[in-house]
């Protein structure tokens, strides 16, 4: 972590092919599992396409909400009927590895460094209490302490960590914010906070970092707003909120693979999308690396975009608490145990064609699963989008691949495994760039490391 060369990846490596349609490929490849490992057999389950659901999650939310007015076209893929099992298949992950933070509170987020060159060993951050602790992952297995950051404050929860880095040299750092709503850039090789932003008044419920700019941060937040902050000159370039805006409390976001768009949810049930590329909004960018506090007499005049350029309440009927691009289709989950693919107009309208007037929405495929009706439970994808990986409220994990080029008469099924020991909420996921090490961090502070087994190798 001490070498100065760029660590980034390039331009022609970054952005990973679009898929036209998402959908699941059965893996029934027999896998081995390690001696010293409990793994439960896989059960394959058919989830069907279906937004037919008569009962709400018990969360914290228990009032009815209005699920919205729009309408909602389903494109079904190898039609309808009872919930089956499938043959049973072993795992296509063995878990590894399993450490525990002393603190012994809840990790509620997970990264793992995208920005390593190739022989480096891969390492990752996490998020818990008011720690930020960096770990190196073995080859084959391990997990190893390298150090960890304590906030001088005993009351500070951290709930996200995000991976950014140096535009000059290269060098990683990492990001974190949390109940205070302040974010911590903290330097992995001097273990220093070399800079903090008082970014919201409130909680701050995920980071996220623009996938072309390393300098700005959208910060996520209990306040009902987004903010995109610029960290190279300290200043808030954009607040995505008010009269159209979110509601309630807003829990997730995420840019597209250009970053040309943003996909946000919350407690409001909604799901919003916001455009950056319009010359308002580009202009404001480029003057936030303009502006100097010093030479400046005035603040930097911060742009606001009050009405997003999409929004529906159809998918979901309860708090959405992740959300992430799968191409131009979106992934979203809220606590009705599933996560919806799903796009906004009908299938062959384009993104940039959407009104925000627009109310229809197409769900392609619903990615269904068991015990996981509490929020603030993140799934992830992988770099080349080809895994889905989500655990439970009860310690399991599932494993969709998503992999296959035509969806037509396929019915989705994923692979579950769980370990004895693990049985508390899996709060976040994390997987490696190709999709050979799966992360999970757990409520009682525990970290899990499960490894591909060879047999069941993306293609």
């Amino acid at each position: 972590m001490g070498d100065t060369e760029k660590m980034v990846p390039s331009t022609s490596e970054a952005l990973p092919k679009r898929k036209k349609l998402p959908f699941i490929r059965e893996n029934s490849q027999d896998t081995g599992t390690s001696e010293d490992v409990e793994v439960e057999e896989t059960v394959s389950e058919v989830s069907t396409p279906t937004l037919e659901s008569t009962s709400r999650s018990g969360t914290p939310t228990s009032y009815t909400g209005s699920t919205g007015t729009g309408d909602t076209t389903v494109v079904r893929r190898g039609g309808r009927g009872k919930r089956g099992k499938g043959p049973k298949l072993k795992p296509v992950y063995r878990c590894t590895t399993h450490v525990k933070e002393e603190h012994g509170q809840p990790i509620f987020g997970v990264a793992i460094n995208p920005f390593f060159k190739e022989g480096d060993p891969l390492t990752f951050a996490t998020a818990g209490s008011n720690r930020v602790s960096i770990y190196e992952l073995g080859e084959t297995e391990g997990i190893k302490l390298l150090q960890s950051y304590v906030d001088a404050d005993t009351n500070e929860m951290f709930y996200c960590v995000a991976w950014i880095y140096e535009e000059l040299t290269g060098l990683p750092l990492l990001a974190t914010a949390g109940s205070r709503g302040i974010v911590r850039i903290v330097s992995p090789i001097t273990l220093q906070c070399v800079k903090h932003i008082v970014a919201h008044g409130n909680p701050i419920n995920e980071l996220k970092v623009h996938p072309n700019d390393c300098n700005l941060l959208l910060t996520v937040s209990k306040d009902n707003s987004l903010r995109m902050w610029n960290i190279k000159t300290n200043v808030l370039v954009i607040v995505f909120g008010g009269v159209e805006g979110h509601r309630d409390e807003v829990l997730s976001a995420d840019f597209n693979l250009d970053g040309t768009r943003i996909i946000s949810c919350g407690m409001d049930h909604s799901l919003k999308m916001w455009t950056l590329n319009k010359e308002r909004i580009q202009d404001t960018i480029k003057s936030s690396y303009e502006y100097n506090s010093v030479k400046s007499p005035k603040p930097f005049k911060s742009m606001c975009v009050n009405i997003p350029d999409f929004s529906t309440r159809d998918i979901h009927r309860n708090y959405v608490d992740c959300v992430r691009w799968l191409g131009d289709f979106i992934l979203s989950k809220s606590c009705e145990n599933a996560i919806v693919c799903w796009k906004p107009g009908d299938i062959q309208t384009p993104l940039s064609d959407i009104k925000s007037s627009e109310s229809q929405v197409t769900v392609v495929y619903r990615f269904e699963y068991t015990s996981c009706d509490i929020w603030f439970m993140r799934f992830s994808i992988d770099y080349w989008q080809r895994v889905i990986a989500l655990g439970n409220q009860i310690g399991k994990v599932f494993v969709w691949d998503i992999d296959v080029d035509d969806p037509q008469g396929t019915k989705a099924r994923f692979s579950t495994f769980s370990h004895p020991k693990c049985n508390t909420a899996i709060r976040q996921t994390a997987l490696s760039r190709d999709a050979a090490i799966l992360l999970c961090v757990c409520d009682n502070g525990t970290i899990w490391r499960w490894d591909r087994t060879k047999s069941s190798s993306i293609t």
